[in-house]
Parts: structure tokens; C-alpha cells; sequence
């Protein structure tokens, strides 16, 4: 499965929703998957997720009708063929910095001649009995976000997104801010002046813009706001969130209760 439907949606200038996942394991991707979401990235920068269990979620992910991504945990070669190979139908690319490390990312999932991604008989191609298809379709079909998270790469956003076979950006705020000098200050004025650089530069050049709201109590009106702006890849909450916010809140809720009832 390939991310036409998500190109599609935002070629046409329509927001796709996704979600995402820290925890490996299948039927949390299911859970994701059947509340609705378009797509869900499968985090493996932040967490220990490794390429056998990509493949697992990949798998749990498509069947209950949603679009599996990964986020790989560096500019890897290695990782995005495993990840690509397993059935991801794009890939978030974090720390993309300069030119060169933008033209690594479309070299490493792009088949020859836009890339160098090598050619295998895996999951993604049928194993073998889809290859004609999946081979034919992959440089077009594929998602490739980059994501921007350093003060060099805004410094840099004209020259990466130069760099053809680019579906979009992926703000990282918090990694953003620490190369500022200023750890978790979202809202502070440099901040924000980087972000809406390079929302300004993405836009300019007809890509999409993305963004991931974490907390999921806050979400519907941060996407509306965001949508407001010009950002069109949108991922809302995560895994660990979903499930830490809900029990915090029904534990304070009974225990407020209970109080209340003079019990």
C-alpha cells in the first residue's frame, strides 16, 4: 500500500488527519486505525521500535483500513529500505539539515534513476508477485516528508526543498527550539518566526506543510487554527498520550467524585 490517497488529498489541497504510535504492538495500531485516522506514523526515533516490529504494525495498520508511515530514526539508507521493503507507505525523515542530507532522503526511497533505493522481493512487492506494479508506482506513490527541526535547516529551506521528489515538511518544534537556545519556549518570537519560515517556503513551492499536535485535548482547535494557516499534513495526538490523558482524567473525575459525595 502507497500513499496515493494522501497525495491526492493534498495536491487538491484538502488536510489529512493521522495519528501516532510509540508502542509496539499490533492492536494498538489497530485501535488507531479503526477510530478513523487517514494514516499513522509508526515512531521509531523516539522509541525502540525496531524493523521486524514495523513490519507487525505495518501489517495490523492496513488491515483495519488505515495508511501505515514510519518515521525513521535518522537519514538511514539501511532503515528506509527495511521499513519501505516491510510495506511503509512513506516515511517522515527527521533532521534533515542541508541539500545533501535532503538528496540522501529521495536517493535512499526512490528507486534508479531518481534514486538508489535498492531493488528487492519483499512484503511491499507481493513478494515478488506484485513487483511489476509495485516497482512501476513507488517513485510517484510514495510519501517523503522532511523534517525541519533545526535553525540550519530553516537557515537552509530554499535549498533543501530544491531537492526534487520532496512531498513536504514536518515541523519539529521542540528539537526547533532547543537550537535556538530557547528548550520548549514554542511560543516564543524567534520560535515562531522560524516556523512560519519555513511554512512560507513549503507553500511557496507547492509542497505540504505538517505539523503534529501532541497533546489531544487541545487538538481540534490547534488543527483548525493550523488548517487556517496553510498546513495540510496533520498528525494529532499519540499513543501514549491517548492512553495517559484518559486515565489521569478519570482517576481525578472518580476521585473528585467521591469527595464530593462525602464519601
Amino acid at each position: 500500500m502507497l500513499a496515493s490517497a494522501i497525495k491526492d488529498k493534498l495536491r487538491n489541497n484538502k488536510p489529512s488527519i493521522g495519528s501516532w504510535m510509540s508502542m509496539a504492538h499490533p492492536s494498538i495500531a489497530e485501535i488507531l486505525a479503526m477510530a478513523g485516522y487517514e494514516w499513522i506514523v509508526i515512531e521509531t526515533e523516539h522509541t525502540a521500535i525496531d524493523v521486524s516490529e514495523v513490519l507487525r504494525l505495518i501489517i495490523a495498520i492496513e488491515q483495519r483500513g488505515s495508511i501505515p508511515l514510519v518515521r525513521l530514526a535518522w537519514v538511514d539508507p539501511i532503515q528506509a529500505k527495511a521499513v519501505l521493503d516491510s510495506g511503509a507507505a512513506g516515511v517522515i525523515v527527521p533532521m534533515v539539515n542541508t541539500k545533501a542530507e535532503a538528496e540522501l532522503a529521495v536517493a535512499m526511497t526512490k528507486y534508479p534513476p531518481m534514486g538508489s533505493r535498492g531493488i528487492g522481493l519483499a512484503r511491499a512487492q507481493g513478494y515478488g508477485v506484485d513487483f511489476d506494479k509495485y516497482v512501476s508506482r513507488a517513485n510517484e506513490d510514495l510519501l517523503l516528508i522532511v523534517q525541519i527541526e533545526h535553525i540550519d535547516a530553516v537557515n537552509n529551506i530554499e535549498e533543501i526543498l530544491s531537492v526534487p521528489g520532496i512531498d513536504g515538511t514536518f515541523i519539529g518544534p521542540y528539537d526547533l527550539s532547543m537550537s535556538l537556545g530557547l528548550p520548549g519556549q514554542l511560543s516564543h518570537p524567534e520560535v515562531v518566526a522560524a516556523k512560519e519560515k519555513v511554512l512560507k517556503a513549503t507553500l511557496k513551492k507547492g509542497l505540504a506543510a505538517g505539523i503534529h499536535f501532541v497533546q489531544p485535548l487541545t487538538a481540534v482547535d490547534d488543527c483548525l487554527k493550523a488548517i487556517g494557516e496553510g498546513y495540510r499534513f496533520i498528525a494529532v495526538g499519540t499513543d501514549i498520550l491517548f492512553l495517559g490523558d484518559n486515565c489521569r482524567k478519570m482517576h481525578t473525575d472518580i476521585q473528585r467524585s467521591i469527595l464530593g459525595n462525602g464519601f
